[in-house]
């Protein structure tokens, strides 16, 4: 089996959704460890731990989606001894320590989860299988034993929607303040697997979005860390909480796990957050500014006809073919009034299909890209259509450019 089915499988890795917006938010600290960040911390009873710092000053929405070892009283302990949810199969040892210090650190939000993965896992697609474990780590699990279809609906509506949606929430607000955040997540790994002693510190998980992750490796190789790319699980299932709040959005992400022996105790976690921080602010400078860029084919809307991948990828390549299409012959339309009314023109459209080709290795000189678009040389097409700007048209460029500017900051 891969690698993160086999995470799967030893357990590590509608309704009140319990959400407040921004201007409901309660500034609340439950412990002196939160108390101590200056955080305004709410612990739904549903779902899911949101920090939210006072002044946020990183663009980055950290997430822990296997933070909790807690069960709803409802469900008693799921017919487990109480020791078991001292153990991996209940939460990932450590990583919600790590999570919290870092989002304190950098003054970034961050949702943890409320609940148990062993209540439901919150990191797998709704349609999973393994939604809600019935065997862990060899492990019968009796109160998911029978767990049939409605009980599983049930816990999706509780447990596991409400956390999406707070990742979501906090994606909106980011990007309606015109920032496009970066998603890190973390996670925890047992040392020692079916006998086998696993040799890495550190495992970046990434599926086809490396603009992160490999900045990452290298800076943790740097320092010394001994570092498995895509291990000790693959990074790169459909359906995972990356692959919806990142890959699908086109958002730079990452998901980070760590041996559980290097975090295993409060003290050890913020010194591992602590030497972690500077790791992440080289990998995060050298990646560049956060981008929207999409490696994955458009998901289809909720309640829309599957398909598959390549039939997405056919469907969207037509779109933009119409797109190119229709910009060739509406002539009329100047790159200015594009720029000023959505922010890109045709140049940018040619830039974009210069970049998508380098990631392939395709080499394409710029105005070779943008002849693609224009449907004959750059220059010959600014001879004959384009027309001098008038003076509203610069001043509607300044301002949109100037506003641009701003929200970057």
């Amino acid at each position: 089996m891969g690698r993160q089915r086999q995470k799967r499988q030893e357990g590590e890795g509608g309704p009140k959704s319990g959400y407040e917006s921004h201007g409901q938010r309660v500034a609340q600290a439950r412990d002196p460890v939160n108390a101590g960040l200056g955080y305004a911390v709410r612990m739904t009873e549903s779902a899911f731990e949101l920090l939210q710092p006072a002044a946020r000053r990183a663009d980055i929405l950290f997430v822990c989606d296997h933070a909790s070892n807690r069960v709803p009283e409802a469900y008693g302990t799921l017919g487990l001894e109480e020791g078991a949810f001292a153990a991996h199969i209940a939460s990932d040892i450590g990583a919600a320590a790590v999570t919290r210090a870092l989002a304190g650190a950098y003054d970034a939000p961050a949702v943890l989860a409320g609940w148990s993965r062993l209540l439901i896992d919150l990191n797998r697609g709704a349609d999973d299988p393994t939604l809600v474990m019935k065997l862990s780590d060899g492990r019968i699990i009796p109160g998911n034993r029978h767990a049939d279809a409605a009980e599983v609906q049930k816990r999706i509506d509780l447990f596991y929607r409400p956390y999406h949606a707070a990742i979501a929430n906090e994606i909106a607000v980011l990007r309606a303040a015109g920032v496009i955040p970066t998603i890190i997540s973390m996670h925890s790994f047992t040392p020692v697997w079916k006998g086998f002693k696993r040799p890495w510190e550190v495992g970046v998980l990434w599926d086809k979005d490396g603009r992160l992750a490999h900045p990452l490796m290298v800076a943790l190789k740097r320092a010394g860390f001994t570092v498995g790319d895509n291990e000790p699980y693959k990074g790169e299932l459909e359906g995972d909480c990356m692959y919806v709040h990142g890959s699908l959005n086109g958002l730079p992400h990452v998901l980070v796990e760590i041996r559980q022996d290097l975090i295993a105790t409060p003290d050890a976690a913020a010194a591992f957050a602590a030497r972690l921080k500077p790791i992440l602010d080289e990998a995060l400078q050298a990646m560049g500014p956060a981008k929207i860029q999409y490696t994955r084919a458009l998901a289809a809307p909720e309640g829309a006809t599957p398909m598959d991948e390549k039939t997405r990828t056919e469907l969207e390549a037509a779109a933009f073919r119409r797109l190119v299409a229709h910009l060739r012959e509406r002539t009329d339309v100047q790159n200015i009034d594009l720029m000023n009314l959505a922010g890109f023109c045709r140049n940018c459209l040619g830039d974009w299909y210069r970049e998508a080709a380098a990631e392939k290795g395709i080499a394409l000189e710029k105005d070779q890209a943008r002849e693609i678009v224009y449907g004959m040389p750059p220059a010959e097409w600014k001879k004959r259509h384009q027309r001098e700007a008038s003076a509203e048209q610069k001043a509607a460029f300044e301002r949109a450019s100037s506003s641009e500017a701003a929200g970057k900051k």
